[in-house]
C-alpha cells in the first residue's frame, strides 16, 4: 500500500516535467478561486505553458466545483483526459473524486477525509488544513477564505514552485489590497513550510523554471471581447445577464469608466444599458444601429431565441447591430455553466423565413479581440446583424495568449450618404442595389437636406422602401440579401490551413482548436496518421473551405454538439461534397479533448 511515509516514485520510470494536469475539487462559493488562480499563474510566471478550466455549478453557492489546471511544455491548451494531481477540499465529492483517478495519481486531502483508506494504489497526502489555517489566520471567520491557499503552499512546496512567483501571483490577484495580499501569503508560507517538514517526497511531478510564456499574458475570451467592443467605438450597449455571457459587459462597463470618459464633461461616451429582457435588449441595438449607432449586446442561447424577431427585422430591414454569442450546453436551460457549440446553426440562420446571417467563430483569445472588433465593420459595411459566436470554453476560462494587436485604418461605416453625396442623386432609393453587389446605399436620420432619414420596412418593400405584396419584388428583396450575405465572403477571416497536403483532412472551429492541434500530433507521432488541417473562422464560407473539402479523400469535422451543426451547413453549401465529410462529435458537457478526436478518427478508419 502506497502511503503518506512513502517516498513518490514516477510509475513509469520517469518524472513528467512541465507535463501533466491538477484537478482541485472544493466547493463553490468558498473563495477557492483566487487560490487556483494563484497556483495556476504561479506555472505561468516561472515560464511554462499553462491553462484552466473552472467547471462550476449554476447555483451561487455551495455546490462542487473543480479547476483543472493543465502544464504543458509544448503549449498545448486542451482539456487533458486524465488526472496527475488531484487536491480533495470537498467533503460531498471526495469518494467520486477518488474513484475516477488513475492508479499511481498523487492526492492531497484534507485529513480528516480519512481518504487514503479508499484505494491503496495512489500516493496520499493528508494535510491538517484546519490546524494550519489557525496558525497562520487570527480571524477566524476568514478561516474559510484562507484555508485554500494552504494548498497552494502545499503543491508549491510538492512540485518545486518558486515561492518568489507564487506570493507574486498573489500579489496580482489581489491588486494592491495589502492587508489581503499579506494574509493569504502567510497561509501559503504556511502549507509550504508544513509541506517541507511532513509532506511525502515525491518525483513524480515537477515544474522546472522555463521562458515559453514570455512576453504573453492569460485572459479570458469575455475580457477579449469587452476590449474589442471599446476599441472598435462601440457606443450603445443594451444587455440583459446570462451565464456565460455577463463578464463580457461588466468588464465593458469596467473599461468604459476608465477609457470612455468624455476629458470635458466627465460623462463617458458610451451608453450601456441593463435592460428588461433580451428581447428589449435586440430592439434597442437594431434601433440604435439603424440610427447610426455602433451597437451591440451579448448573450448565449436562450437569449438569442428569445432575440430572434428582433435580429430578423435588422436582417431585413438591413439595421447593423452586433451579437455576441457565448454558448452554453443547451437545450433550454440545459447546463447553462457548461460549454457547447450548439449555437451554430441558431445564429446562422436566427429568425423566421429565409435569413442567414454573418457569423465570426474565433478559435483564440486574439481571434475574441479581433473578431469583436471587425464584427462592428462587417455590421454596417454590410448593413446587417453581425454574430460573434464564441462559447464557455473561450469566454470565461484563462487561456495563455499573446498580446492584442492594436487595430490598423479607420472604422468601416459601409455605404453612409451624407448631404452632398445626396444633392446630386435624382433617383434615391433605400433598397436599390446600385452597384450590383446586393449592398445598398444608406444615410443616417438627421442628415440635413431633406432626404437623410429613410424609412426602415421589415414588411415586403420595393427598392424604394415602399410597401409592396407584388411576389416578383419580395422575390428580388431575398435574393439581393442572399446575394449581399454571398459578397461577405471577400470581407470576412479566412480560413487557416495547415498540413502537409494529404488526403486525410480534419476542419474545425472554435474553441475546438487546441484539441485539434494535439490530436494531429498524436495522430500523426502515436499511430502513423498525418493529417491537413483547416480551421474555420467565418460564415459565410469562403472558396478555400470548398477547396479544402474538394481536395480530400475525407474530411473530419470536429465539433462540440450532437448533430454536427457545422457538418450540416457545410452540406447545404457543398452538397456534392458531401459523403467526404465525415462527424466527429463531443457533446458531454465538458471541453473537448484531444483523445477524443484521436479515438473516433481511429474507430473511423479501423
Amino acid at each position: 500500500m502506497l502511503t503518506q511515509s512513502a517516498t513518490v516514485e514516477a510509475v513509469d520510470g520517469g518524472t513528467l516535467v512541465n507535463d501533466f494536469s491538477i484537478e482541485v475539487a472544493t466547493v463553490n462559493g468558498s473563495g477557492s478561486q483566487t487560490a487556483n488562480i494563484v497556483l495556476m499563474r504561479t506555472i505561468f510566471q516561472m515560464g511554462v505553458p499553462v491553462s484552466g478550466k473552472n467547471l462550476f455549478p449554476s447555483n451561487i453557492a455551495g455546490l462542487p466545483t473543480w479547476f483543472q489546471i493543465r502544464a504543458n511544455h509544448k503549449g498545448y491548451k486542451a482539456r487533458k483526459a486524465g488526472i496527475d494531481l488531484m487536491i480533495c477540499m470537498n467533503p460531498e465529492t471526495a469518494k467520486e473524486d477518488v474513484a475516477k483517478v488513475r492508479p499511481g495519481t498523487l492526492l492531497i486531502y484534507d485529513e480528516p477525509l480519512k481518504l487514503d483508506a479508499l484505494r491503496s494504489d495512489l500516493h496520499f497526502c493528508a494535510v491538517p488544513f484546519q490546524k494550519l489555517v489557525a496558525a497562520a489566520c487570527p480571524e477566524p471567520k476568514l478561516h474559510k477564505l484562507v484555508k485554500n491557499m494552504i494548498y497552494v503552499g502545499v503543491a508549491a512546496q510538492m512540485l518545486d514552485l518558486d515561492m518568489d512567483e507564487v506570493k507574486a501571483a498573489i500579489a496580482k490577484q489581489l491588486d494592491g489590497k495589502q492587508k489581503a495580499i499579506d494574509l493569504n501569503q502567510g497561509a501559503v508560507q504556511a502549507g509550504f513550510d508544513w509541506a517541507a517538514a511532513e509532506a511525502p517526497r515525491q518525483n513524480r511531478l515537477k515544474i522546472v523554471r522555463d521562458d515559453k510564456t514570455q512576453g504573453q499574458i492569460i485572459v479570458d475570451g469575455n475580457t477579449a471581447c469587452a476590449l474589442g467592443a471599446m476599441f472598435a467605438g462601440v457606443t450603445v450597449v443594451a444587455w440583459y445577464p446570462i451565464t456565460p455571457s455577463s463578464s463580457a459587459i461588466e468588464n465593458l462597463i469596467d473599461y468604459a469608466k476608465v477609457y470612455r470618459k468624455d476629458p470635458v464633461t466627465g460623462k463617458l461616451n458610451v451608453a450601456i444599458v441593463q435592460m428588461e429582457d433580451e428581447i428589449a435588449s435586440a430592439g434597442v441595438v437594431v434601433g440604435a444601429g439603424w440610427a447610426g449607432a455602433r451597437a451591440m449586446t451579448a448573450t448565449s442561447g436562450p437569449g438569442i431565441s428569445l432575440m430572434s424577431e428582433f435580429i430578423g427585422l435588422g436582417y431585413f430591414a438591413e439595421c447593423p447591430g452586433v451579437f455576441l454569442d457565448v454558448t452554453r450546453m443547451g437545450p433550454s436551460t440545459g447546463l447553462p455553466t457548461r460549454t457547447s457549440q450548439g449555437d451554430v446553426e441558431l445564429c446562422a440562420k436566427c429568425s423566421h423565413g429565409d435569413t442567414l446571417h454573418i457569423c465570426l467563430y474565433p478559435g483564440s483569445m486574439e481571434e475574441c479581440f479581433q473578431f469583436t472588433y471587425q464584427a462592428f465593420d462587417l455590421a454596417e459595411r454590410y448593413q446587417t446583424p453581425v454574430f460573434v459566436v464564441s462559447d464557455l470554453d473561450l469566454g470565461m476560462q484563462n487561456w495563455a495568449s499573446q498580446p492584442f494587436a492594436y487595430p490598423e485604418g479607420d472604422f468601416d461605416r459601409g455605404k453612409v450618404l451624407g448631404e452632398e453625396e445626396l444633392k446630386v442623386i435624382q433617383d434615391w432609393g433605400r433598397y436599390k442595389d446600385v452597384d450590383g453587389d446586393g449592398v445598398c446605399q444608406r444615410t443616417l436620420p438627421g442628415t440635413p437636406g431633406g432626404k437623410g432619414a429613410y424609412f426602415a420596412r421589415g414588411t415586403g418593400h420595393n427598392p424604394y422602401a415602399l410597401y409592396s405584396e407584388k411576389p416578383e419584388e419580395f422575390l428580388a428583396t431575398v435574393d439581393r440579401l442572399k446575394k449581399k450575405f454571398l459578397t461577405a465572403r471577400a470581407s470576412v477571416p479566412g480560413p487557416l490551413l495547415t498540413g502537409p497536403g494529404v488526403q486525410r483532412g480534419i476542419l474545425a472551429y472554435g474553441s475546438s482548436d487546441p484539441a485539434v492541434v494535439e490530436a494531429r500530433d498524436l495522430l500523426s507521432e502515436k499511430h502513423g496518421k498525418d493529417t491537413d488541417y483547416l480551421r474555420v473562422r467565418a460564415l459565410p464560407f469562403t472558396d478555400a473551405v470548398e477547396e479544402f473539402i474538394a481536395s480530400h479523400d475525407v474530411v473530419y469535422v470536429v465539433e462540440q454538439n450532437r448533430d454536427g451543426q457545422m457538418t450540416n451547413l457545410l452540406r447545404e453549401f457543398f452538397p456534392q461534397h458531401s459523403m467526404r465529410m465525415k462527424k466527429v462529435l463531443h457533446y458531454d458537457s465538458t471541453a473537448i479533448t484531444a483523445q477524443t478526436i484521436v479515438d473516433q478518427i481511429n474507430a473511423a478508419e479501423n
